[in-house]
């Protein structure tokens, strides 16, 4: 009741007649304990550090003397100790007790971490005040030392942090700081009023207890009266009707406390256990006993542990480890008034197991906060990190201390202080914000795109002009110029340059099966039987050429058109590679999520790598071969002689598809697309120009060098 032998704290006299309260109504009662009468004794506990154990040692030697490991009164021997409030003293004579296994009941014995903090957890439920930044006030002893461990560690789980730590003395620390926590919260036992408890206070007086010394001090104190009188004039013998309810402060000594109600609720646990264990052991007994069953402290232990009941306020109470414990507190404000006095004001409350999925309920309206606060305080020592932004921790400092980033290029964040970002889904991309994943949309080099539409012009464009120039070679084929250089070359040459700008087309619009297999399979072919035809017209040129002399093996090749062979037995070449790539793993309709951020783009999936670049090669190795062939007979002396034009339009060729490579892998999307059509073009183009365009301008403006007059005239070199 003390903190010191000089100062009294009578707040803590409520639990002695709460103890005493229980004792008296328990005897009373018809159905608990029958015939049967608790008794008590009363022991102060002086908080020092050479009488802490001394009380108890008194009680357990049975008579007035402490005296250890003697009992002088075996038939006074307790069942049970109520060990008061304070952990520290309760844990020390919990360490006693043990020696002799005797219960002890302490009212924090439902006080754990983990009923506070399935509390805590909760609070997102119904009310969120957003505190990650807070203190802990906490007892000095070391009840409060172990719960202080233990909620930092529940705490840490969820990112909240202590920002500083204050132990407060058991008995004087927390009144002397009432300023400090105005418009603090609290967590209490969620109690009821006793039935009759309140009464019980107010109609006793110390006549009831003559032999209790600390109850006549206290009236003494409080009503400047005694009850045996005094030789001092100043002190009165106290009236018979006086009562605690006309003390001055009686608001303090009335209310219930936390303490109070659970040590009730202890008291009438022992009885019920005390009732169970006699009946079994009446039932074990032979009929027609008279004697009291002898109780040992020991045999407490087990029914303890199981017992569960309901008071007469209607809580249930538990003192073991029961499934259908529920847990209950109320939730306290604590408000201070002008006049500087301040109450705990109840707010809400707390209930596991709720039927309602309510376990918390907190009513903001009643919440008082200091005056400087003209809303919630926040309680944060960084403020939440925005969607979009994660948290990265910062060293030596605390885990709410924190620094917010933006979320990587192609990942989000949707829900405020996240720990990491979330990359989208292939086929989506974050928003600016980077709060949200949108649908990407989907994309191809189309008709309607504007590069797409340039080069599908472009195509056309040329396959007009091809198509004019094979009109005007047919038209024009018996004329020297066009039979000099064998018409017929010529013809497949324009047809196949024709075919070379049309396939352009394959790779503009949306993809499907039948054009990603057509486009790179055509593409190969009719470039094949452009490049081998440009091949055979330059072996005829030499053919031509080396006929004049009088070799008749070059004459029989020349008139029998051997040189045209070179067309299908190197198509044949490139037919079979194109097989094998069909047969093995053929091109396919592809996405590609990666390219463009914001786009998912369809494109044609060359399936084997190795079969297209096999096809590039071989049309490579063709060029190169051509150029070679038509390098080595461009200063052949021929009237008509297209060697130089040959040899011109493959440099021109080989150039283009030299470039494609390095910049066809330095692309991607659609763009890579639009480069491989660019590069038909541009060489498609480059043949029917270099090898063409001479001709016609002779055809349209020189006819008269288009004849045989105009043929006769010519000047040859040396």
């Amino acid at each position: 009741m003390m903190s010191s032998l000089l100062r009294w704290f009578w707040k803590n006299y409520q639990y002695v007649l709460a103890f005493l309260f229980a004792i008296e109504e328990i005897n009373k009662s018809p159905h608990l304990l029958p015939n049967l009468s608790l008794g008590s004794d009363l022991y102060n506990a002086f908080p020092t550090q050479q009488r802490t154990l001394e009380s108890a040692v008194i009680l357990l030697s049975g008579g007035s003397q402490p005296l250890p490991n003697y009992n002088c009164n075996r038939k006074k021997q307790p069942i049970a100790v109520f060990s008061g409030i304070t952990s520290a003293f309760s844990a020390e004579l919990g360490s006693l007790l043990e020696l002799y296994k005797s219960p002890q009941s302490h009212e924090n014995t439902r006080d754990s971490v983990e009923g506070r903090w399935e509390m805590m957890e909760s609070e997102g439920k119904n009310c969120n005040f957003g505190w990650t930044w807070v203190a802990l006030f906490v007892p000095d002893d070391t009840k409060g030392e172990q719960f202080l461990q233990d909620l930092k560690a529940q705490m840490l789980r969820q990112d909240i942090c202590v920002a500083f730590t204050e132990k407060l003395p058991v008995t004087t620390g927390f009144s002397n700081r009432l300023f400090l926590f105005h418009g603090s919260l609290s967590f209490s036992y969620q109690k009821r009023e006793i039935p009759g408890f309140q009464q019980f206070l107010k109609t006793l007086n110390p006549y009831q207890y003559p032999e209790d010394l600390y109850f006549t001090q206290f009236w003494l104190l409080n009503f400047n009266c005694t009850v045996h009188g005094s030789h001092c004039l100043e002190i009165r013998v106290c009236p018979s009707n006086s009562s605690l309810e006309f003390m001055e402060d009686k608001t303090d000594m009335l209310s219930l406390s936390d303490s109070s109600y659970l040590i009730y609720n202890a008291v009438y646990a022992v009885a019920q256990v005390v009732h169970k264990i006699l009946l079994e052991k009446r039932d074990m007994e032979c009929p027609g006993g008279t004697e009291q069953p002898v109780l040992l402290p020991w045999q407490l232990h087990s029914f303890l542990r199981k017992t569960a009941f309901t008071n007469s306020a209607g809580d249930n109470v538990s003192f073991g480890d029961s499934e259908h414990y529920i847990a209950q507190y109320d939730i306290q404000n604590l408000v201070k008034f002008p006049n500087d006095s301040w109450m705990l004001v109840k707010v809400g409350e707390f209930v596991s197991k709720s039927p309602h999925d309510r376990d918390l309920v907190i009513d903001k309206e009643m919440l008082k906060w200091p005056d400087v606060f003209q809303e919630t305080p926040p309680s944060v020592c960084t403020q939440s990190c925005a969607p979009g932004f994660r948290k990265i921790a910062q060293e030596g400092r605390p885990t709410c201390c924190f620094l917010c980033v933006s979320c990587p290029e192609r990942e989000i964040s949707n829900w405020t202080d996240a720990q990491q970002c979330f990359p989208c889904l292939p086929e989506q991309y974050p928003n600016s914000e980077r709060t949200h994943c949108l649908p990407k949309p989907v994309t191809f080099l189309g008709f309607e795109d504007s590069l797409g539409m340039a080069l599908a012009c472009t195509a056309l464009c040329f396959s007009v002009v091809t198509t004019v120039v094979l009109g005007l070679f047919v038209k024009h084929r018996d004329t020297p110029i066009v039979k000099a250089n064998n018409r017929a070359l010529s013809f497949t040459l324009l047809i196949s340059l024709l075919l070379c700008f049309l396939c352009s087309l394959l790779f503009i619009g949306r993809p499907n099966t039948a054009t990603c297999v057509l486009r790179q399979v055509t593409f190969g072919l009719v470039f094949t039987v452009a490049v081998s035809t440009i091949l055979a017209k330059t072996m005829t040129v030499i053919l031509a050429f080396k006929a004049t002399m009088p070799r008749r093996i070059l004459r029989y090749l020349l008139l029998s058109g051997a040189s045209n062979a070179v067309i299908p037995i190197c198509s044949l070449i490139q037919v079979i590679i194109c097989a094998i790539w069909l047969g093995s793993s053929p091109p396919f309709v592809d996405t590609d999520s990666h390219s463009e951020p914001r786009s998912l783009i369809i494109v044609c999936n060359k399936g084997s790598v190795t079969a297209f670049y096999c096809v590039l090669g071989y049309l490579g190795s063709l060029a190169l071969g051509s150029f070679t062939v038509a390098f080595l007979a461009r200063n052949l002396p021929d009237t008509f002689n297209e060697a130089r034009f040959l040899t011109f339009s493959m440099l021109l060729f080989c150039s283009v598809w030299v470039t494609f490579l390095p910049v066809y892998h330095s692309t991607k999307g659609k763009v890579m697309v639009a480069v491989e059509v660019f590069s038909i073009l541009v060489s498609s183009a480059g043949l029917l120009g270099c090898i063409f365009a001479p001709k016609c301008y002779t055809i349209l403006l020189g006819p008269d060098k288009n004849s045989l007059k105009g043929l006769k005239s010519r000047k040859f070199p040396e």
